[in-house]
């Protein structure tokens, strides 16, 4: 783990001391961030930026090939053996799509707004994500991550506020079905009502163009998001009518599910880290902010997901860098960042079970007197 600060308890299952993460004010700029990085890594190729876009849709096209000609007419059982894997594979390519248009949100596909707007809500919109919806708050989430006040997502939970079914749901039994419905269902469930992002006075939702996520002038685009979700849902319904429901679940709802469980997964685990601290307004800004986030090692998936797993860091303090320069750019910061840069390379699901067990709610170091607003997890009651 890279990480500085003062130490946590030992974690009950490798007994590894974590390092908490500097909440001090770093011996540093973002003008000195960004001078470390090569000037082209802020250059966008529509070219380049295509051509992984190609990429994927070409891989995608092959899987549903070979998902719809071969497997079918393999004997049984091995078609059951099989279908999980190309839901998987193909799971795989869709999170990679869907990362690309997530690029075109934070304006690093090309020079063009409205290029980027059209193919970002064209790809998330036949992966059945709101894209102007959630390019909104994802937006809020990059202003303010670490603020217990304003951040949009993975606001956790005080000991005080911590739901009492979480304490009954601590132990593996629960541990366990918390993360099968985190995995399956989170994603829309977080979109649906909010559920893990910011308390607002009333009924949120990515859905509502009246919620209280969105401003007055930002109700039009989330009408358009709904439009191009529902459209899509009825050419969906029209395969279905076609082909059938099972038919469409095995060639496309499998996939999107293993998209949304990883969806799920890539973000959790960026935010979610026992050294990881989070700030209440007294001591948090942007700066603090953006160093309160994880790089993580998903192996060869990296290159799978456009490397938004190992650049994540980077991609908090410069959103605007494509994918295809983040690896350089995050090899020239991290001499600059030092201990400020935190990585972690345990495999992802060791982590993700891992943080499900030791990362419950979040509270102040009382031997800290200094820095009472700045709050740690804990999973000790």
């Amino acid at each position: 783990m890279g990480a500085g600060g003062r130490s946590n308890p030992h974690d009950d299952e490798s007994n590894v001391v974590i390092k908490r993460a500097p909440t001090t004010k770093p011996p540093f700029t973002l003008a000195d961030i960004k001078r470390a990085i090569p000037p082209h890594c802020f250059e966008r190729s529509m070219i380049k930026s295509f051509s992984y876009l190609l990429a994927d849709l070409t891989a995608a096209s092959i899987l549903y090939l070979l998902a719809t000609v071969f497997i079918p007419r393999l004997p049984y059982p091995f078609s059951y053996v099989v279908w999980p894997l190309y839901w998987f594979l193909q799971g795989c390519v869709f999170m990679g799509i869907w990362l690309i248009a997530h690029e075109c949100g934070h304006h690093a596909f090309s020079d063009y707004a409205w290029l980027e707007d059209t193919i970002g809500f064209v790809l998330h919109s036949c992966l059945l994500t709101p894209y102007f919806s959630w390019k909104i708050s994802h937006r809020r989430h990059h202003a303010n991550t670490g603020s217990l006040d304003r951040d949009e997502v993975y606001v956790p939970k005080t000991r005080s506020t911590l739901n009492t079914a979480a304490f009954y749901l601590d132990n593996p039994i629960g541990r366990t079905l918390t993360l099968i419905v985190k995995l399956t269902l989170g994603w829309y469930i977080y979109l649906s009502i909010n559920a893990a992002g910011r308390p607002y006075d009333k009924f949120a939702s990515h859905y509502d163009p009246r919620s209280p996520i969105f401003s007055d002038g930002e109700r039009v685009l989330i009408l358009m998001s709904d439009i191009g979700l529902l459209a899509f849902s009825y050419v969906l319904y029209n395969v279905a009518m076609i082909q059938g429901f099972a038919w469409l679940f095995f060639v496309y709802g499998g996939p999107l599910m293993v998209m949304n469980a990883f969806l799920v997964t890539i973000t959790y685990l960026h935010h979610t880290h026992p050294s990881l601290p989070h700030f209440a307004d007294s001591e948090w800004n942007w700066m603090k902010g953006a160093f309160a986030t994880v790089d993580r090692d998903y192996g060869i998936l990296n290159k799978v997901f456009h490397n938004i797993t190992d650049t994540h860091v980077l991609h908090h303090l410069f959103s605007y860098i494509p994918h295809y320069h983040a690896m350089e750019a995050t090899k020239a910061i991290r001499p600059i960042l030092g201990e400020f840069y935190q990585s972690d390379d345990t495999p992802f699901f060791v982590a993700l079970w891992r943080e499900s067990k030791n990362c419950l709610f979040i509270e102040p170091d009382e031997s800290d007197e200094k820095n009472k607003g700045v709050y740690w997890y804990s999973n000790k009651y």
